[in-house]
C-alpha cells in the first residue's frame, strides 16, 4: 500500500472540545506565537494592507508560511549584536550539515538563490577570475543539462549565471549531450507534481549518468517537505547538491533557504555569495537574523512530532466537514497529493450546481474579497473544477471562521 493511500484511510477524528484546546505542544501551533504588545503599532492598518487567512498553500505571493515561535525568538535574540558573517555562515552551515547528515551546508536567500549559487559554484569552483567574470565568461557558454519536461519558471535562476540549459528527452540523449562545456545537471523534483506523468529519466539513472561523466548533479526539492524524510533522501541517493525552501513547511524566514551537499561545491557557492563584495550572489544576501532563524527553524522542524502534526491537520479537516456537510447537495473528500511536492492534506469541496447555484470560481472570489479575506484554491478532479481548502497554514482559531464562511456562501447560493 502506498503511503498516500494509507494516509487517506486514516479516520478524521473530530476535535475534542475547542479547536484551540491544546492538542499539540506550543511549538506545533500557529497560535503559540506571541501577541504583540498593546502599544505596538498595527502596521497592517497603518499601511492599509489586508490580513489574509491562508487556506491555500505556501505560495510566495501569500508570504509563504508563518515563522515558528522558535524562529521569532531567534530573530529577536540575535538582532542586538554584530557578528562576522563569514564565521556565522560557516558555523551555522556546519551545524546544519550535522543535522542533515551531509558534508556541508549554507543558508541562502531562498531556494531560487540556491539555484544561482549552486550553478555558479559548478562554473567557477574556486577560480577568482571566473567569479569576477560570470555571467559574461569568455568563450562558449557553460551548459546545464535538464530533462525537457523538467523546464519550469524557476530555471531562469540557472541562466542568470550565464549558463545555457540543454534539454534532453531520455537517458540516451543525456549521455550524448554531455561535453566539455557541461558544468552541471539539474533535476526538478516537483515536475511530476506540476505536470503529471513520469520522469523520462528517474533519479537513480540521472545521478548515475552524471557521476559517470564526473558532472555535479543538483536537485531542486524546494517544496518537498513533508515528509521530513525527504531532507535526507536525495543526498543519500547521490545528488551532489540539494536545495529546500526555508520559508515553506520548515517555517523559517520566508526569505531563507538551504543549499547542502558536497563540501567543495558548498565552499565555492559561499565564494559566490555575500558577504564577498563583488560576486553574482552579492545582491542575494541573507542577514544574520535570517541565518540564525533558519538554523532554529530546521532544528525545531527535525524535533517535531510529525505524526501528531499530521493528525492535527486531519482534525482540522474533520472540524470543517462537520460544519459544512449539512448543506444539501454538498460533498467533501480528503485529498492528499501524490507528491513529491506540497504533500499536505486538504479538503475538496464540491456540490450539485443545480441545487447550489454558484461555481467554485465564484465562491473562491467571494472568500477572497470578503472580510476577513480567505484564500483557498481551485483544483480539477475528474475534469471538473472544485474548491480545495488547505488546513496546514491555518491558525487554530481560523478553522471555524473558514468553515462558517464557506457554509454561509453556499447556503445563500
Amino acid at each position: 500500500m502506498k503511503r498516500r493511500d494509507l494516509i487517506k484511510g486514516l479516520p478524521l477524528f473530530p476535535l475534542m472540545g475547542s479547536i484551540t484546546g491544546g492538542l499539540l505542544s506550543p511549538g506545533l501551533l500557529f497560535a503559540a506565537q506571541k501577541t504583540p504588545r498593546p502599544d505596538t503599532p498595527d502596521y497592517f492598518e497603518e499601511l492599509g494592507v489586508t490580513r489574509v487567512i491562508n487556506a491555500a498553500a505556501t505560495m510566495t505571493y501569500l508570504s509563504g508560511s508563518l515563522m515558528l515561535p522558535e524562529v521569532l525568538e531567534a530573530l529577536t535574540a540575535t538582532a542586538h549584536d554584530f557578528a562576522n558573517m563569514h564565521e556565522l555562515q560557516d558555523k551555522a552551515g556546519a551545524k546544519i550539515a550535522e543535522m542533515l547528515h551531509c558534508e556541508a551546508a549554507m543558508v541562502t536567500s531562498g531556494a531560487a538563490c540556491a539555484l544561482v549559487l549552486g550553478t555558479a559554484a559548478a562554473i567557477t569552483g574556486t577560480d577568482e577570475n571566473k567569479r569576477k567574470q560570470i555571467p559574461n565568461l569568455p568563450g562558449p557558454r557553460p551548459e546545464v543539462i535538464m530533462q525537457k519536461k523538467h523546464r519550469y519558471v524557476f530555471d531562469q535562476a540557472i541562466t542568470t549565471t550565464g549558463a545555457k540549459i540543454v534539454e534532453v528527452e531520455n537517458a540516451e540523449e543525456m549521455e550524448k549531450a554531455i561535453n566539455e562545456r557541461t558544468v552541471m545537471t539539474l533535476f526538478f523534483n516537483a515536475a511530476v507534481s506540476w505536470y503529471g506523468g513520469k520522469d523520462s529519466i528517474g533519479h537513480e539513472e540521472f545521478i548515475a549518468i552524471s557521476k559517470r561523466h564526473n558532472i555535479p548533479s543538483f536537485i531542486d526539492a524546494a517544496a518537498d517537505v513533508p515528509p521530513v524524510e525527504n531532507l535526507f533522501k536525495y543526498q543519500k541517493m547521490g545528488f551532489d547538491l540539494v536545495t529546500f525552501s526555508g520559508g515553506k513547511m520548515i517555517r523559517g524566514p520566508q526569505s531563507a533557504g538551504l543549499l547542502f551537499g558536497r563540501k567543495d561545491l558548498i565552499e565555492a557557492a559561499k565564494l559566490n555569495h555575500s558577504p564577498h563584495e563583488a560576486p553574482i550572489g552579492r545582491p542575494m544576501k541573507v542577514n544574520k537574523e535570517e541565518i540564525f532563524g533558519m538554523y532554529a527553524a530546521l532544528k525545531a522542524y527535525l524535533e517535531r512530532d510529525h505524526k501528531k502534526e499530521w493528525q492535527d491537520w486531519l482534525n482540522r479537516i474533520s472540524s470543517i466537514r462537520n460544519i459544512i456537510e449539512d448543506v444539501p447537495g454538498l460533498t467533501t473528500q480528503v485529498h492528499v497529493p501524490a507528491g513529491p511536492a506540497n504533500v499536505l492534506p486538504a479538503l475538496d469541496v464540491f456540490w450539485e450546481e443545480d441545487k447550489i447555484k454558484i461555481s467554485p470560481k465564484e465562491i473562491y472570489e467571494k472568500l477572497k474579497s470578503g472580510q476577513p479575506s480567505i484564500m483557498t484554491s481551485l483544483a480539477t478532479r475528474n475534469d471538473k473544477e472544485i474548491l480545495n481548502v488547505g488546513v496546514a497554514l491555518l491558525k487554530p482559531e481560523q478553522v471555524n471562521i473558514v468553515a462558517n464562511r464557506i457554509k454561509e456562501i453556499l447556503q445563500t447560493a
